[in-house]
């Protein structure tokens, strides 16, 4: 019996010992000390507005009778990832609108659920607020693609062009339970952050990609929406092209044939079941239009103005 009440003590001791490292371990790489305030946004480039569910970060430019093009960035990569395409588009006319999603960048991160709702919601809320005139273009990059893809499902009325940057497929949700990836995503920060210059082909081109990313890192809640959209997000590729394919919409997809976070071989089964535009850009991966931008800007417009 006094051996057994050792054993147990020496459990629980051991127990104890292993919670204090893995809550140390927590404390050290944890990036998220802040919480995100209006003087933080003070001398932030861009704009602000209040929506129903937070403070939404945009930047609007352009003639204000100019053909509208609302550009929708990523999973984690905030509004600037269209850095180069929206300068494009400005200069050629159009009225542009790019924007942070709940979660990410300088936008709140409300402790929310992370789903089709909360993005298809911010959009619509961000056109009507802004009073954006006439059926607007969509591009979306990556996630961004299954989100506006979901969007034009929904709004087919409001949209007139779909443009699609190696956009995301199907949601493979974490193996893993929730509380555990979102351990992960604390004590593994860093390697979120460079992972980011996977999405390069040379990724030495870009010294500067990690540097501008981690900044949204150190606002509390930015962990919280990546890991709800892991686990809240559901994407039926097939489903979601084929509804997109309904809507009679013309939609370019393009592609970087060197992409390994969303490979080109899944722009056949979208081919399968959408109309499409498609243009495969040669040396370049899962950002096409960083790193072919001339290439990509060119096709970008001539789709535009087709029609």
């Amino acid at each position: 019996m006094k051996i057994l009440k050792v054993s147990i003590i020496i459990i629980i001791f051991l127990a104890g010992i292993s919670a204090l490292i893995l809550y140390g371990f927590y404390k050290y790489n944890n990036k998220e000390k802040a919480t995100l305030t209006a003087a933080d946004r003070k001398n932030v480039e861009g704009s602000f507005i209040k929506l129903s569910k937070g403070v939404t970060h945009y930047q609007l430019d352009g003639p204000a009778n100019g053909e509208v093009v609302i550009l929708v960035h990523g999973f984690s990569v905030p509004y600037y990832i269209w850095d180069g395409t929206y300068e494009c588009l400005v200069k050629n006319g159009y009225k542009v609108l790019r924007y942070d999603m709940y979660g990410r960048g300088y936008s709140d991160r409300p402790e929310v659920v992370y789903d089709k709702e909360l993005y298809n919601t911010q959009l619509l809320e961000l056109i009507n607020a802004l009073k954006l005139q006439g059926r607007v273009n969509l591009a979306g990059i990556s996630f961004g693609g299954e989100v506006i893809t979901n969007f034009t499902c929904q709004h087919p009325n409001l949209i007139n062009k779909v443009i699609l940057i190696d956009p995301g497929y199907e949601s493979e949700k974490p193996v893993a339970p929730r509380y555990f990836t979102l351990y992960n995503e604390a004590v593994n920060s860093d390697e979120r952050a460079n992972g980011q210059m996977d999405d390069f082909l040379y990724p030495k081109k870009h010294p500067e990609w990690v540097k501008r990313y981690l900044p949204q890192m150190s606002y509390k809640g930015f962990r919280h929406a990546l890991v709800s959209t892991m686990y809240d997000y559901n994407q039926n590729g097939r489903q979601t092209n084929i509804c997109l394919n309904s809507a009679k919409k013309p939609v370019l997809l393009i592609w970087g044939q060197k992409d390994k976070t969303v490979p080109i071989r899944f722009s056949d089964s979208i081919r399968s079941v959408l109309k499409v535009d498609f243009f495969p850009v040669a040396d370049a991966a899962h950002l096409p239009s960083i790193e072919k931008p001339d290439t990509v800007n060119s096709k970008i417009l001539s789709f535009l103005k087709e029609g």
